[in-house]
């Protein structure tokens, strides 16, 4: 008893001076960010799908209820449930802090009219916090400034295009514009311009907001940087393991950097693997082939399985870079195995079956959201999956999904873990 007390007074010490805390992908899930659909989802035209990253148009209203049922799930099972937006809309309660914010985000929707910038900087002014930062995700339809006279050479040239700022349909995936790792976090630089803008909420939120601006959270990424890093490539497979994705939407360059910092900081962490995974939408980040469900479990597409090229990165001080890489062909099973200490198992999504596998990892049937070891949130539609899951004793929460499932991603990428319980 005195053990376990010890235990939990050393738990409550971590959360008092750490307001993230994410060790490994399965600990207990304490407190996770989310974001709500809004109306950038009903700004999705056809003609836009290719633009803004998108392969269907989900409905709203049923993608909203599914979301509510996510959300309250993890609810019943303890966890804290933050909203992006909430918490951007409180970060920029001061006034210079608004305001800086309100020509940031103008400026990085691209709008190059002064006499355009202006009117739109008035508009988004007569919003509440809240109703503003709801605005800028939805995007800004030209209609919407109808008073503005459009003299310019610029207004008038891009006088086809529906709208002043872009719609942010990808926010949902709050797990790709920034990561949390140990107490600190990657503010990514994301692939896309179209992506890109999404982190300029990170950035304020972990500037400004009471809960987060005076814990000197590390950085060990900054959305200033040149190249690109999204948080579906970032894995903690343990306290000292890290993998990393080079893939279509992370850079290899971007990789070093985060090494070079942890290791600076002098963090835990001692070995970053570097998965070299296809430049490809089916391989678009390392979670959607690819997660752990429990100490030992790990669910795949069966094409990450390999032989893959990993790189093992780790300290060296006797180097200019403070990097020692090694590259490796190996297979994913011996490359988990190495660094875990352990046996693995390696779950293939639809059974391995060509044709199940196929479509149920369309549907992100290997993108899982642990809460705990050995207990996951999945789709509801990747049912074949679902089953062989529980047949390896994962207990599941299943959580319906025909309109979410359309964005392209899963209940990980769904979901950005602030805190966790260390293993």
């Amino acid at each position: 008893m005195e053990t376990i007390e010890r235990a939990k007074t050393k738990e409550d010490l971590t959360r008092k001076n750490n307001v993230l805390n994410v060790t490994s992908e399965i600990g207990r899930l304490k407190t996770v960010l989310l974001h709500r659909p809004g109306q950038e989802v009903e700004n999705l035209t056809p003609e836009l799908l290719e633009r803004l990253l998108f392969d269907d148009i989900p409905y709203l209203k049923v993608a909203q209820e599914e979301h509510d049922a996510f959300a309250k799930t993890l609810r019943d099972c303890g966890v804290e449930v933050l909203y992006l937006e909430g918490l951007a809309a409180e970060a920029i309660g001061d006034k210079d802090v608004k305001a800086k914010f309100i020509s940031q985000f103008i400026d990085e929707a691209g709008v190059e009219s002064e006499g355009l910038k202006a009117a739109l900087t008035e508009y988004l002014n007569t919003f509440s916090n809240k109703e503003m930062v709801d605005k800028m995700m939805a995007g800004i339809r030209k209609e919407e400034l109808d008073s503005y006279i459009r003299n310019s050479l610029y207004d008038q040239v891009n006088d086809f295009y529906p709208f002043i700022c872009d719609p942010m349909p990808n926010l949902y995936f709050t797990r790709d514009p920034f990561a949390t790792i140990a107490n600190g976090i990657t503010l990514n630089h994301m692939r896309t311009q179209t992506r890109n803008r999404e982190t300029i909420f990170a950035k304020y939120i972990f500037e400004n907001h009471p809960r987060f601006k005076d814990k000197d959270v590390p950085l060990w990424f900054n959305r200033d940087e040149t190249t690109s890093l999204e948080g579906g490539d970032e894995l903690i497979l343990s306290e000292k393991v890290l993998a990393i994705g080079i893939s279509q939407r992370t850079d290899s360059a971007s990789i070093e950097k985060v090494c070079k910092r942890l290791f600076q900081m002098n963090t835990n962490f001692e070995t970053v693997l570097a998965f070299h995974i296809p430049a490809s939408r089916a391989f678009m980040h390392l979670d959607t082939v690819f997660t752990m469900v429990d100490y030992d479990k790990f669910t795949i597409h069966p094409e990450i399985e390999g032989p893959l090229t990993v790189y093992e990165i780790t300290r060296d001080k006797k180097s200019a870079s403070g990097l020692k890489v090694e590259k490796q062909t190996m297979e994913l099973e011996a490359v988990l195995e190495k660094h875990l200490g352990r046996k693995v198992t390696l779950i293939r999504c639809g059974g391995g079956d060509k044709i199940h596998a196929a479509r149920e990892q369309w549907n992100d049937g290997s993108n899982t959201l642990a809460i705990a070891p050995g207990e996951v949130v999945v789709y509801s539609r990747n049912h074949v999956t679902n089953k062989i899951l529980e047949s390896y004793g994962i207990k599941l929460h299943v959580i319906p999904s025909s309109e979410l499932s359309r964005g392209r991603g899963g209940p990980r990428c769904m979901s950005m873990p602030l805190y966790r319980e260390n293993l």
